[in-house]
């Protein structure tokens, strides 16, 4: 069972995210902005995390860059998930450290499909 990190401010994103996720055998944690989400990372290292870009304190972009900053953390993928579907907010986001990037409203089958891409070359 995969262990996945959903660092969303947004209670409703985060729980629909979670529920669906469960749902298909995931194991899910949620944090609701930039430092809880640091911190979950640096108690239990997720497989993967699933990034909001916008975060109240600091942004998506910023823990990105944080942790593919850290040589404990840089190789658990991070797929940006926004609301922002501007060809730059997209180029910030592999800028920061990204590995994937995806828009919301999610596609919850496009968005298995980048996980589970992400959560091979990982294992690989």
């Amino acid at each position: 069972m995969h262990d996945i990190l959903i660092v969303e401010d947004n209670d409703m994103n985060s729980e629909m995210l979670s529920r669906r996720l469960t749902r298909r055998g995931f194991s899910v944690r949620i944090a609701v902005d930039g430092l809880s989400g640091l911190r979950s990372v640096d108690e239990v290292l997720p497989d993967l995390i699933l990034m909001d870009m916008t975060l109240p304190d600091i942004d998506g972009l910023e823990v990105t860059r944080r942790l593919k900053a850290d040589a404990r953390t840089r190789g658990v993928p991070i797929i940006v998930l926004t609301a922002r579907a501007m060809p730059e907010d997209r180029a910030r986001a592999f800028e920061a450290g990204a590995d994937d990037y995806d828009v919301k409203p999610v596609d919850m089958d496009r968005l298995l499909e980048k996980m589970r891409a992400q959560l091979g070359r990982k294992a690989s």
